[in-house]
């Protein structure tokens, strides 16, 4: 089915789905018994409030509770991809704007495009959207309950209520957290036609399945209708990541319809990025964490003391002051996302790769790992600074320095499995390019493909204590089988062309990899790293 053009729009929606909740708290109350997934067992909050607007009041004085009325609150923004970083980043900027009495007319409607979205859609709906932020400052922690969010938008295999939510002129921006690998490129950068999502869409461009072909549908629908464009804008670990989002959104809409996608092309923005603060999945250990704060909250979410966001500005329908509560606006994002994903998103990978083979559990106990924060602070002084510039107020070396501090912070339990998570998407994004730099002026490599050999350790699947490494990439088990093969051949992980590409030809850094990876099997990860470090 598609979109009803008669349906009413946001005050029906939020009326109905989501404010009405407020009146009854019958399924909240029934909620804490349920298990986590899992299979473990929630604390019991039964002698807790369960997190709801109604239940603000009773909170205990020391958590912090928006100050704004949310029946005053009307949605501009649509967020597609409703995870912990969002929460705990994007939505707490505008949870604060709000907290200063402005931006009331520009709050968040969550959406997601996946079954498995329709889970958390339901824990949130049950507490009315809100979250229980929790700040891990080494010093203290702190709780905090933000209300940017008012409504979910249901999950639909055919995205028609998503598609009707966006095509409301009062909808100004659509965002997306979709992951690094979710925006449909092939392993050279272009924009995947050809994959079975995309042609799926094309062929049923009014029932998509995907976000951005919703995103193209409900465009189709505001120009019909006068509406007007709206900002495309990603929140993602990308560089370039509005340029990204430009090539997908509009790439797409050109194998529909070409006169749209020049429409969007010259109407729509889709500002670049960059993101950062460190955001730890929740389990049972921050199930009662907040349980600790007095809080029954199903879906809390914790955070290092640490946010950034640097947003390029270029918003065709308007946009909250992000800037008045921290946020830089700049014409300049690229250097500072290059400094970020280069230093920060490439050394969790480097302190990741190298924890999972070594059975260090979080990224704060690699850093307390002698030969794992060494290789880190080596190869990104020795060989990323170098190909990274400067930003107002920043050099790269204090960045490193900055970074180390907080990568150490013992509150952080962020675990190396999960920073691991995709490295098919996040080597090819965040380690791959300074590579190819380093190599375009004759600099190092050697620590460097060090690190892509203990990826390719990694993927073969098992630790060396002998302990399984469960999958941990969409593409595992091709992963998986080339790493084996590599153990014998190491060239065969560097033929990978859609990740490599040309640079299996480069002699240099081939001859480094294959040595280095021979060493990882013959004599192990840790003795490796320590021939890297007293190497000259």
């Amino acid at each position: 089915m598609g979109p009803d053009p008669a349906r009413g729009h946001h005050p029906t929606y939020l009326e109905s789905r989501v404010m009405a909740r407020s009146e009854t708290q019958t399924t909240a109350q029934t909620k804490a018994q349920t298990p986590i997934s899992g299979g473990t067992a929630q604390p019991d909050n039964s002698d807790l409030p369960n997190l709801a607007l109604a239940t603000l009041s009773r909170l205990p004085k020391t958590v912090r509770v928006p100050s704004y009325d949310r029946q005053s609150l009307s949605a501009g923004i649509i967020h597609i991809g409703l995870g912990n970083f969002h929460r705990a980043h994007q939505a707490w900027y505008l949870h604060r704007l709000m907290d200063q009495g402005t931006a009331h007319d520009w709050a968040i409607l969550g959406a997601g495009v996946r079954p498995s979205d329709a889970v958390s859609r339901a824990k949130l709906l049950d507490q009315d959207c809100l979250t229980t932020l929790i700040e891990l400052d080494p010093s203290g922690q702190s709780a905090e309950v933000t209300g940017a969010m008012i409504g979910y938008i249901p999950v639909e295999h055919d995205n028609a209520t998503l598609i009707s939510e966006m095509s409301d002129p009062r909808i100004r921006i659509v965002a997306l957290t979709v992951t690094e690998g979710g925006y449909y490129q092939t392993g050279t950068g272009a924009f995947d036609i050809d994959h079975p999502d995309m042609i799926y869409d094309i062929a049923q461009p009014d029932q998509p399945r995907t976000a951005f072909g919703a995103m193209v549908a409900a465009l189709r629908a505001r120009r019909a209708t006068g509406a007007g464009p709206f900002t495309c804008q990603s929140c993602d670990n990308l560089q370039g990541n509005g340029d990204i989002l430009r090539q997908t959104v509009v790439g797409f809409a050109r194998c529909v319809d070409a006169e749209l996608a020049d429409w969007i092309d010259t109407n729509c923005t889709f500002p670049n990025s960059m993101v950062d603060c460190i955001v730890p999945a929740t389990g049972p250990a921050e199930l009662a964490l907040v349980r600790s704060f007095g809080i029954a909250d199903t879906v809390p979410v914790t955070h290092e003391n640490f946010r950034q966001w640097v947003i390029e500005d270029k918003f065709c329908a308007g946009r909250p002051a992000w800037e008045a509560v921290g946020a830089t606006l700049t014409d300049d994002v690229h250097s500072f996302e290059a400094m970020k994903i280069r230093l920060l998103n490439g050394g969790h990978q480097v302190l990741a790769n190298a924890g999972e083979v070594l059975s260090v559990e979080t990224i704060a106990e690699c850093m307390a790992h002698r030969a794992i924060h060494a290789l880190f602070s080596k190869v990104a002084r020795a060989e990323v600074c170098p190909h990274v510039a400067s930003v107002h107020g920043m050099t790269p070396p204090e960045y490193v320095e900055l970074i180390e501090r907080r990568f150490a912070n013992p509150q952080i339990r962020d675990t190396t499995r999960r920073v691991a998570f995709d490295g098919s998407s996040r080597h090819t994004g965040f380690i791959l390019p300074v590579i190819r730099d380093a190599l375009r002026v004759n600099a190092s490599v050697d620590g460097l493909a060090l690190v892509e050999a203990i990826w390719a350790r990694m993927c073969e699947g098992t630790r060396e204590d002998g302990t399984i490494i469960a999958p941990n990439d969409p593409n595992w088990d091709a992963l998986q089988t080339v790493a084996r093969a590599a153990r014998l051949r190491p060239q065969a992980w560097l033929e990978q062309s859609n990740y490599y590409g040309d640079l299996a030809s480069s002699e240099v850094f081939a001859d480094a990899f294959t040595r280095w990876l021979s060493v990882v099997w013959e004599n192990g990860t840790e003795a490796a790293i320590q021939r890297y470090i007293q190497s000259a």
